[in-house]
């Protein structure tokens, strides 16, 4: 295996948990991912200073470019459009099966808790309460200034701590 290859690989599992925590959907995290990795074999990777933080930034904007397709696929959708949980795999997750149930319940209500929050505000939430990511990358990866990330991280703090949905369904 090549080493961008393995690179890629080793940031594979962050990179599906980062794309399957904005999209709430296993498959369409995996699209993300495939096409990231497209992205990854046609870069000139010597030129990439920081790989983890191109794979992060592009893997973000794919699943926000999805994020919005989707908007539009869910305003015609007839029923409430509920996320799916993260089926984890053998590798993903070694506890014993005694846990399983607990960990696709936590999983679930943590979709549910982030369809709280616009997009760009769940993109900014993700990447700096649960991965850690500095403010600087996250503003690289949206294309926003850092104080509007701050900001964005802020109001989504404001909203999941208010437990109010993000917009309400109509009868």
């Amino acid at each position: 295996m090549s080493e961008p290859a393995s690179l890629f690989a080793r940031q594979r599992p962050r990179l599906l948990r980062i794309a399957h925590h904005m999209l709430g959907n296993a498959g369409d995290a995996e699209d993300v991912v495939q096409d990231a990795f497209l992205r990854w074999h046609q870069a000139d990777t010597s030129a990439i200073r920081t790989p983890s933080a191109w794979l992060v930034t592009v893997v973000t904007r794919l699943a926000l470019d999805r994020l919005r397709a989707l908007k539009l696929e869910r305003k015609n959708y007839p029923g409430p459009w509920l996320p799916e949980p993260w089926i984890h795999g053998a590798n993903d997750n070694p506890a014993p099966d005694a846990h399983a149930e607990r960990d696709r319940a936590l999983d679930y209500a943590a979709l549910m808790l982030l369809e709280r929050l616009s997009p760009d505000e769940r993109a900014a939430y993700l990447l700096r309460e649960i991965f850690a990511v500095e403010y600087g990358a996250i503003a690289e990866a949206l294309a926003r200034s850092e104080d509007a990330c701050r900001q964005l991280v802020h109001r989504a703090r404001e909203r999941l701590g208010k437990g109010e949905p993000r917009r309400h369904a109509s009868a």
